[in-house]
């Protein structure tokens, strides 16, 4: 800065020519939208660049312009850094009536969002960094606390999330993840087709995913074709008053899941009697657990072992693999397979399977669309999986209001761009 002020001053003869080269060069550098740059000012905190505004007219952040000053005030906006220093925006900023609001409004400034006191290009720089890293990182290398940070992403993200990214749904999939200790959740809703979650809300479940279709509004509710989730009832009577003509899809992860705890049950039951003690009891009900294609030869024994003996725990281990079957194989009439299927665990008198094979009867249909329309909620368990790295990457979260910000950003198809790219 030093050397460029050396070779303004050396080539133009007096100091008003220097200050207004000087200033050209900020006004090209910084080129801030809306206004150009008066004058620099070297102070102990930074750099302060006071900029005069081009337009004449107050626009409110409602949108509305009109003119008339209620009383004017001097605000200074952090920008990006200059060099080892910092770099101040300072303009002076009025109030005035809003027509539209019918009160006392600050105008809006077109190089910062409505109440923020840091540029655009700053927050953008911030938020693209919290896309990426922890926000305590982050905070350090802006020289900011961490609370500033946490503000600047709410700020951005209620600036990027509208009421747009609702249009266009059709196949949705809704599930919940827990930020805290005490059944405490955060309800997902995404779209099947983008992969983007489209609604977060920490609200009860019930709750969350009515107030979903609330702001989804009956037109556009009307256009949901299907909707994947787990067997949780909550999801499911929502979706049928908001939803009636949407296929329900459960997914296909949780039922195989039964289908497991099923074969663990009837395992314990008789591990005393095969003789199993200590590790032996883990290592064997891992092996029933395990796909039958991808079994060892020595585990591929011990599933041969218990067809000789017909053992109760070979027949329950054939009606795990059957139903994965349902899932895995290409049939011509899954229906007739899962009716079927449903009718051999119901004969088989294991009774695990039998309460597996009477809810699958109870909820035959929704179990036959996920088949039919190749949906599951693997999208929405990815989500979750990417939420647990942001909730480890930030070290917990003092509101949910945070988190729901944060899987906004990165799981929301939220494009920050940054200023040097625009």
């Amino acid at each position: 800065m030093l050397r460029l002020a050396r070779f303004v001053l050396s080539k133009t003869p007096t100091l008003e020519g220097a200050i207004v080269r000087v200033s050209t060069a900020f006004n090209k550098m910084l080129a801030i939208p809306g206004a150009w740059v008066r004058e620099i000012t070297f102070s102990p905190t930074g750099v302060v660049v006071e900029l005069r505004r081009r337009a004449r007219r107050l626009q409110c952040p409602c949108g509305t312009t009109f003119s008339g000053t209620y009383d004017r005030s001097v605000r200074r906006w952090r920008h990006l850094d200059l060099g080892a220093s910092r770099l101040w925006l300072q303009a002076e900023i009025r109030r005035g009536r809003c027509p539209s609001c019918r009160r006392v409004r600050t105008e809006q400034v077109p190089w910062a969002r409505p109440g923020a006191r840091h540029s655009r290009d700053f927050e953008d720089v911030v938020t693209w960094l919290a896309q990426r890293a922890d926000k305590t990182t982050v905070a350090t290398l802006f020289g900011c606390a961490w609370a500033t940070v946490d503000a600047i992403v709410l700020r951005v993200v209620a600036d990027h999330i509208d009421d747009s990214r609702l249009d266009g749904l059709y196949r949705i999939g809704v599930d919940e993840v827990s930020y805290r200790r005490g059944h405490r959740f955060v309800t997902l809703v995404a779209d099947h087709d983008t992969g983007a979650v489209v609604w977060a809300s920490y609200q009860d479940p019930a709750r969350a995913f009515g107030s979903f279709f609330d702001q989804l509004g009956p037109e556009r509710s009307a256009q949901i074709q299907a909707v994947s989730m787990d067997m949780s009832p909550a999801f499911r009577g929502v979706a049928s008053v908001a939803a009636p003509q949407a296929r329900v899809c459960f997914d296909p992860f949780h039922i195989i899941k039964r289908a497991n705890v099923a074969v663990d049950t009837v395992f314990s039951s008789v591990a005393q009697d095969l003789g199993l003690r200590g590790r032996d009891v883990t290592r064997k009900r891992v092996v029933l657990r395990r796909a039958g294609e991808d079994l060892s030869r020595d585990q591929r024994r011990f599933v041969v072992m218990l067809r000789r003996k017909r053992h109760v725990l070979f027949r329950a281990w054939l009606l795990k693999e059957e139903l994965r079957d349902f899932y895995r194989l290409e049939l011509a009439d899954p229906a007739d397979y899962l009716k079927r299927w449903i009718t051999r665990a119901l004969r088989s008198k294991i009774l695990a399977f039998v309460r597996l094979a009477q809810l699958l009867k109870q909820r035959f249909d929704g179990v036959l669309a996920a088949v039919e329309l190749g949906l599951s909620n693997s999208r929405l368990e990815g989500i979750n999986a990417r939420v647990r790295v942001i909730q480890r990457r930030g070290y917990g979260f003092h509101s949910p209001a945070a988190l729901v910000a944060m899987i906004y950003l990165v799981c929301g198809g939220i494009t920050v761009q940054l200023p040097t790219r625009r």
